[in-house]
């Protein structure tokens, strides 16, 4: 799904006004900023936004630029094909996309369900550029939630013995709806490595801790047990190492001594929640770009 164009003049010589957004890296060398300007004044295209940060340690160069042009829906095609040159010259990894393009995403939850409910309304309601076409899980409590706003529902019991099963039908609806991103809001399955490999760069989840601190089960617990100031959520790309992941975003609030285990639990679901939902915009408004295991967030 793709944004609306808008016109610009009256009458017959009103013209077609296309936006899109170009993310890129590469190694750093002299002369990539004036080779992406100059390919966008060439295309007459109109900088509204530009984001750039140069890597000192490694020398790594990284871009998102969203501009616009006038033209259809075929520009976007044209615009590719006419980068590809520059982007081979510099060796960049690069994607161009539709402005406002709203990325297929599929939601898994367990039963927590405060971040599938704060990612169903902000995508409701239009915050996030995403359609979420589906919601699994591995238990039936957020059934009636989903198919109210229209979601299609799969339930996927998993255990130890039926886990390759599970995970093979998982991959299957990710390629019937095909999906663009999967969001694990509170699902509380570890995947498998090969399930992990899959789905590189395109799976966020949410750990309920501001990770690389308390890993694993019941951080607010240990988080208490440590006597901590403040507690906090971290979203961060899935991969085959449990809670390592490349970290997207965070979010932390301050308690005190007062604040007892399941205090921790309550005053953390807001940070879980908007964590999870600024890593899902960034993602799909192309602002992060993988680097090994960290990111680099053009905001």
């Amino acid at each position: 799904m793709t944004a609306p164009a808008t016109e610009r003049g009256t009458g017959s010589s009103a013209e077609t006004t296309v936006e899109h957004v170009l993310t890129l890296d590469c190694a750093e060398t002299p002369g990539i900023v004036h080779a992406v300007s100059g390919f966008l004044l060439e295309h007459g295209c109109d900088i509204v936004d530009n984001k750039q940060f140069g890597s000192r340690d490694d020398a790594h160069f990284f871009m998102r630029v969203h501009f616009s042009s006038t033209g259809d829906d075929s520009t976007l095609d044209t615009l590719r094909e006419a980068f590809g040159p520059i982007a081979e010259k510099f060796g960049m990894r690069w994607q161009l996309e539709r402005h406002g393009s709203k990325r297929r995403v599929l939601i898994m939850v367990s039963k927590f369900g405060h971040c599938l409910n704060d990612l169903l309304f902000r995508a409701r309601v239009g915050e996030l550029p995403i359609d979420i076409v589906g919601v699994v899980s591995n238990h039936t409590d957020h059934q009636g939630l989903a198919e109210w706003h229209g979601i299609p529902f799969f339930h996927i019991p998993v255990n130890a013995e039926i886990k390759p099963q599970a995970e093979a039908r998982l991959l299957e609806i990710i390629d019937e709806l095909d999906v663009e991103l999967v969001v694990l809001a509170r699902y509380m399955q570890v995947l498998s490595d090969d399930l992990a490999r899959k789905l590189d760069g395109r799976a966020i989840n949410i750990h309920h801790s501001f990770l690389p601190s308390f890993k694993g089960a019941k951080p607010y617990h240990q988080a208490y047990a440590r006597g901590v100031k403040t507690v906090g959520a971290t979203a961060h790309y899935v991969n085959g190492e449990l809670d390592e992941g490349p970290i997207i975003a965070q979010q932390v609030q301050d308690v005190d001594h007062t604040y007892g285990p399941e205090d921790l639990v309550a005053v953390g679901r807001d940070s879980e929640c908007k964590a999870l939902s600024n890593a899902v915009r960034w993602h799909c408004e192309g602002r992060v770009i993988l680097q090994g295991n960290r990111t680099v967030v053009l905001k």
